[in-house]
């Protein structure tokens, strides 16, 4: 089946959708993107997402080429064409062409944003055997660029990290920079020791979560403790157990970091119930 996509104001196949070859997403990698969830044909989330991407946009002084409503029906008319139950929506918005190649940013008056949206059908999304059995991470040194949290097209080392991951026999890569850990490649880092949940606090550093955002207001609903700081990979690797968010995975136990489990080497319980608890209140308020 051919999927229907989302160019510039049309809805197409995806066989017939185009992007100029001067478009600076292309040649600058100048653009931002998010990904929403989709469970039950809803989504996930899908506010903060629209929020994060207009702070993305605004620090890189790139125009907004759609409205937060029109955004909206572009993502519920792709479900829709799409028949998507379970699965994703990716949405990524460049500062679109001027008919050459040049390092100057064009002017947005003549040179409208690049806006394209397309699914993923993920069938049983929520329902990952990876969260009964837990992934294992290895510890990469962060060479990254020092404003992670926009969320740019910039992702050429995240996708190094995963393939020196695969490399080794792991799942993914948790960044380690000035000796603590950042974040994984496309997903926050948290630890868990006595009780506590520990994950590095909010700066540049790091990608401001969606899913960490909700989890984190979950954990404390439920009384659990938070504890936002620095942590390091010999410290993970003491905890009693780890995990990552992100907005397709959405609470994944860590079991292994460098070949030495975590914990009991299997997931824990506040990992797990972590996952139960975002997925039912994210399926509640879904739209």
């Amino acid at each position: 089946m051919t999927r229907t996509v989302y160019v510039n104001g049309s809805y197409l196949p995806e066989t017939e959708a185009t992007v100029s070859i001067f478009d600076r997403g292309f040649l600058m990698a100048d653009g931002v993107y998010e990904v929403t969830s989709v469970l039950g044909g809803k989504l996930i989330d899908f506010a903060g997402h629209a929020k994060r991407l207009e702070r993305s946009l605004n620090e890189l002084d790139m125009a907004a080429p759609v409205t937060t409503d029109d955004l909206l029906a572009i993502h519920r008319e792709l479900i829709a064409r799409n028949d998507i139950t379970d699965g994703l929506v990716y949405l990524q918005i460049t500062r679109g062409s001027a008919g050459d190649r040049d390092f100057a940013f064009p002017d947005p008056a003549t040179t409208p944003s690049t806006i394209v949206l397309f699914t993923q059908n993920k069938p049983g999304l929520a329902q990952s055997p990876q969260a009964d059995k837990g992934l294992k991470v290895i510890s990469i040194e962060d060479i990254r660029w020092g404003r992670r949290d926009i969320k740019t097209v910039q992702l050429l080392y995240p996708s190094m990290g995963k393939m020196m991951a695969k490399k080794a026999g792991a799942d993914d890569a948790w960044m380690v920079e000035d000796g603590f850990v950042t974040e994984g490649t496309s997903n926050n880092a948290y630890i868990v020791k006595d009780g506590k949940i520990i994950t590095r606090e909010l700066s540049t550093d790091i990608l401001h979560g969606i899913t960490r955002a909700a989890v984190l207001r979950f954990a404390a609903e439920a009384q659990m403790e938070v504890v936002e700081r620095n942590f390091t990979i010999d410290e993970a690797k003491d905890a009693d157990e780890a995990f990552i968010t992100s907005a397709s995975s959405f609470v994944m136990p860590v079991v292994e970091i460098d070949g030495a489990a975590v914990g009991t080497g299997t997931p824990g319980s506040v990992a797990r119930r972590l996952r139960e608890i975002y997925l039912d209140e994210s399926l509640k308020a879904a739209i």
